[in-house]
């Protein structure tokens, strides 16, 4: 399966008094590819319900070396992990071709913001999310996402 790319740029403000990229400017990162992978290029290939209403259940965060302020962008690879009925999971890498900085993952609930509640995935959402699916053992002892 595919993977989805996007390069996420630096920014000079997004380093930290260690000289190093804050950890908070991850979940950025993240949230620019996640945007780009389910509205921009889901809207465009069947799927534009996903960005009428898609919510975070959860984060966690791997950081595995320090990224330092470049000019060059850093690669964001998301794909799908796991695809429930009423939420699926992305993993995230951030990275370049010499190291991974970081590893992530989040657990996206759709939502109908006209019923303020979570709803489940329609036939289109679950199509485009199998283009990237990836399955993924779940740690011993973690809660799976259904």
């Amino acid at each position: 399966m595919a993977r989805h790319i996007y390069q996420a740029t630096l920014r000079w403000s997004d380093m930290d008094a260690y000289r190093h990229i804050n950890n908070v400017q991850y979940l950025r990162y993240l949230e620019e590819a996640r945007v780009d992978m389910m509205f921009t290029l889901g809207q465009r290939e069947g799927a534009k319900s996903l960005s009428e209403g898609v919510v975070i259940a959860r984060h966690e965060i791997d950081y595995k070396r320090p990224l330092v302020w470049r000019s060059e962008p850093v690669r964001v690879e998301t794909w799908v992990t796991r695809i429930g009925a009423a939420r699926f999971t992305l993993a995230y890498e951030v990275k370049d071709d010499e190291q991974v900085y970081a590893k992530a993952t989040s657990v996206l609930v759709p939502y109908s913001l006209e019923q303020q509640r979570p709803r489940r995935l329609n036939g289109d959402e679950r199509a485009y999310l199998e283009r990237f699916l990836e399955p993924q053992d779940e740690p011993a002892g973690r809660p799976v996402a259904s």
